[in-house]
């Protein structure tokens, strides 16, 4: 996408059937946070949300662990560094609204550790993924609805693929970490990154689209972030045993 990300998120909301789109996935949302979550909601909800979707971020990165693998602590070391960002994500909340910058450099230091030589970890590869960051860090800050902002800056980390490793994840990670920074799924029982391992061959190919595909391709992967919010709702663990 061109520089001037920020503004061009008023045109992408208004492409033919984004908004609606997108309206759609949030009344979903909304409806099934009002009617289960109020009841249900607890820390151990939001703890499977996490753990889920950082075992659906793992797997689209090319980890080949199971959920159970990764509940008994077994996973291969993409999953296990999906897990131990999901553990830290959330106290990243306050820092994205003041520092995106430094958030999203924090979400690469923690998932990298251990992998990434030090001087390297959440550093920006080179000047044009600098420039990218600063760009992004205007937009997760814009005043815009929360699914269109969370989208865009997902699908910006990975096509800009600004850090040295795990930018997958970390493009995941900071997705959700929008959400709950807007107030949208502030206790994080959504599960986004369900919604895009359930859609996987759509997900590769909108995402590669929104990097070299023009408005075309920008259009396409809103269209897809809407149905894969849908379907991050429907794996919340709020849905566990709902008639």
């Amino acid at each position: 996408m061109d520089a001037a990300l920020l503004t061009r998120l008023p045109a992408l909301e208004a492409l033919e059937g984004v908004p609606s789109a997108l309206a759609s996935a949030r009344d979903g949302i909304d409806a099934m946070l009002r009617d289960r979550g109020l009841r249900r909601t607890s820390p151990e909800k939001t703890a499977e949300s996490l753990l889920r979707g950082a075992r659906a971020s793992a797997v689209l990165e090319g980890s080949g662990s199971t959920l159970e693998e990764v509940r008994a602590g077994t996973a291969d070391g993409v999953a296990a560094a999906s897990v131990r960002l999901s553990a830290q994500l959330l106290a990243q909340v306050p820092v994205l609204t003041r520092s995106p910058l430094q958030a999203l450099a924090r979400l690469h230091t923690v998932v990298g550790a251990g992998t990434v030589p030090a001087d390297l970890l959440g550093r920006p590869r080179d000047a044009e993924a600098a420039a990218r960051l600063r760009d992004l860090g205007q937009v997760v800050t814009a005043d815009a609805p929360a699914l269109l902002v969370a989208a865009v800056v997902h699908a910006e980390l990975l096509a800009a693929a600004p850090f040295a490793s795990h930018n997958g994840i970390v493009a995941r990670a900071a997705e959700r970490l929008v959400l709950v920074a807007r107030g949208l799924d502030e206790k994080s029982l959504l599960v986004p990154e369900a919604g895009h391992l359930a859609l996987r061959a759509a997900y590769e190919a909108r995402w590669r689209g929104w990097r070299d595909g023009g408005q075309a391709g920008q259009h396409a992967w809103l269209l897809h972030a809407a149905e894969a919010y849908s379907a991050g709702a429907e794996a919340s663990p709020l849905r566990d045993g709902a008639t």
